[in-house]
């Protein structure tokens, strides 16, 4: 059943089940609304570099941060196009660029994007954009061209957001979520753990993912990849057992939505990553970055794949294809 009035007592309970029954719920739930044997292959690309005047703790590319991120200006058209094929042919079906920026402004480089978009999405690729906050009207301009899924991720929770990130609100996440929807894009949005928030927090940030209007299509399950030079760079490995207790109660209480095994599977070991395939995560990230963090790369998850008997999902399975203008 789907529903969107879960009560974060609710979740907690879910989120607190002996950790071999809640795989085995979860993996029950998985089981009846997706192809448990299906994983979706995307590929994130950083198009524009670096120098971003947020302060989100995690990240690299804030410019106040002294990382070893390079910036680098907005990627040409072509060499987009370039790695989006490239990524097709190593068999990824999703797309997805990112930019960083705090918000989309109406100029140049948001016209090169939307050329961008047009490229990809005549491939036959999903094809996603992850660029800050966005207006309705830049949301638009986006389903315009082809896009078919926006990444905006909550982080964390409300009550943990302001020790992570203090130039922008959970409001102005929650308004770029609106727009996207508004503009009928597929919506992403999911979240970090391992910064130093709650185990209630982890449960906060479920509870407002599933009791949006409607649930996102894509959930991203990151575990922090602490960069040096960022103020979370001493933050302890997250475990297993809590990327698995994420993964099995955001399939759970949002059981058709594709829960990605995100930024940290590159310190997993591969029996991690099952249990994780197990607890209901049916979608990964695929190449030797993401964004600016390792990632595993192509020919590793080319075994994995062998391994556990998976299958790559097809683009736009189940959906109508995404309109190209």
């Amino acid at each position: 059943m789907i529903k969107t009035d879960w009560t974060r007592e609710e979740i907690s309970e879910i989120y607190h089940t002996p950790v071999l029954e809640l795989i085995y719920k979860a993996a029950t739930v998985h089981r009846e609304f997706n192809d448990a044997q299906e994983v979706q292959v995307c590929t994130l690309l950083s198009v524009k570099t670096g120098g971003c005047p947020e302060d989100c703790a995690y990240c690299p590319q804030a410019a106040r941060y002294h990382t070893d991120v390079k910036v680098h200006k907005l990627m040409e058209v072509e060499e987009v196009i370039g790695k989006a094929l490239e990524a097709k042919e190593a068999g990824s079906t999703r797309f997805c660029m990112g930019a960083a920026w705090r918000e989309v402004r109406d100029n140049r480089d948001f016209d090169k994007v939307l050329e961008m978009v047009k490229g990809v999405s005549t491939m036959g690729m999903e094809v996603c954009c992850t660029l800050g906050m966005l207006t309705h009207e830049q949301a638009n301009k986006l389903k315009e061209a082809g896009l078919y899924a926006y990444n905006h991720n909550l982080d964390t929770s409300e009550e943990f957001y302001g020790d992570v990130i203090t130039t922008r609100t959970y409001k102005d996440r929650l308004e770029t979520l609106e727009n996207v929807r508004g503009a009928k894009i597929s919506v992403c949005s999911g979240g970090i753990i391992g910064m130093g928030e709650k185990e209630g927090d982890r449960i906060g940030m479920l509870h407002t993912l599933a009791t949006l209007p409607e649930h996102p299509e894509s959930v991203p399950v990151n575990a922090l990849v602490p960069v040096e030079g960022t103020p979370l760079e001493d933050q302890e490995k997250v475990s297993v057992w809590e990327m698995v207790r994420m993964i099995a109660t955001a399939r759970i209480i949002m059981p058709k939505a594709m829960v990605r095994l995100s930024a940290g599977r590159v310190r997993m070991t591969l029996e991690e990553q099952a249990l994780c395939f197990l607890a209901g995560a049916n979608s990964i990230f695929a190449g030797d970055k993401l964004l600016t963090t390792p990632n595993p790369a192509y020919i590793q998850d080319k075994e994995m794949f062998q391994a556990l008997n998976l299958r790559p999902r097809e683009a736009y399975k189940n959906l109508a294809r995404a309109t190209v203008s």
